[in-house]
């Protein structure tokens, strides 16, 4: 009796079952680990507000921080002016970051020789990987020493953390869109430069937008720089010019996490939830922003 040749049929057959096993094993690996990282930002963010929810009243968001000698009742304190000055600091560092990094993104991405393309990019990798407080020491040896601490000094600090991020991932972006959509703006007639803000950026908005809110939760959290930069502020008062020193949620933290105070210690968790929010607000919004702006380049209203 002779043996049985294989047909070309059943070799397909088995291959595509091989395929499908292999296919539905890393979809399943791939949902648990994106399972397992929400549940780590679950209890992150649970964490935390527990902790927290017992200093969140009316007067945490419209008092200043105030001193409790431990005699009499205690007054009502809260992070009003912590939060207008890390608004007013990380509003100034996204000014000075965004146009920085987005034209940064472009030269490297649309102008650059490819040799100095890859030595930048390696640049700005590094700078990325670079601990906060190094930013934090150079900002204070060479703009505050001899001038004094100014809260536009701690939003010039977070800028230069911010930077290398955005234009790292509008570099990777801009990279996505497809080189023909390039060459008909340019067959057209179109100048490089009006076919890069034209064509080019409004097709990567949307990741633009996704690395600046990024590099704005990252810059928000830092409390390395604004040691050096603006610490020297008066905790009680609520003072709105970036010329002078601002209070700030994470030194408002930093500082009340090391008093022995367990109210203290309340409150910090309290401000560790309303920075939580507020990066949550702002990729809210700037979500919303880059989906109406990917709207109107679809024509759909």
């Amino acid at each position: 009796m002779s043996a049985q040749v294989p047909t070309s049929d059943l070799f397909r057959s088995e291959h595509l079952r091989r395929r499908t096993i292999v296919n539905k094993t890393i979809e399943l690996l791939a949902t648990v680990a994106a399972l397992a990282a929400v549940a780590v930002l679950i209890i992150v963010v649970g964490s935390v507000v527990r902790r927290g929810w017992g200093a969140l009243n009316l007067d945490f968001f419209t008092q200043n921080q105030t001193i409790y000698s431990g005699f009499g009742p205690r007054p009502a304190s809260g992070v009003a002016n912590a939060i207008v000055g890390t608004l007013i600091i990380i509003g100034i560092a996204i000014v000075m970051a965004l146009p920085v990094g987005v034209a940064t993104a472009i030269y490297l991405n649309e102008l650059a020789p490819r040799k100095l393309a890859g030595v930048l990019t390696l640049a700005f990798d590094v700078l990325n990987g670079i601990p906060a407080i190094v930013l934090g020491i150079f900002v204070f040896v060479f703009v505050v020493v001899g001038h004094g601490q100014a809260a536009w000094k701690a939003s010039f600090a977070l800028a230069i953390l911010m930077v290398p991020l955005i234009a790292r991932s509008t570099q990777e972006v801009l990279a996505l869109v497809p080189i023909s959509m390039r060459e008909a703006s340019l067959a057209l007639g179109a100048a490089k430069w009006r076919t890069t803000i034209s064509v080019v950026l409004p097709q990567a908005v949307g990741g633009i937008v996704t690395g600046a809110t990024l590099a704005t939760a990252r810059a928000a959290g830092e409390t390395a720089p604004l040691l050096f930069t603006s610490a020297l502020y008066s905790a009680d008062t609520m003072t709105y010019d970036p010329r002078q020193p601002l209070a700030s949620i994470p030194m408002f933290i930093f500082t009340s996490a090391e008093q022995a105070d367990p109210v203290l210690h309340e409150q910090a968790w309290g401000a560790a939830a309303v920075l939580i929010g507020i990066i949550l607000i702002a990729s809210l919004i700037a979500r919303g922003f880059a989906d109406r702006s990917v709207r109107r380049l679809k024509g759909e209203r």
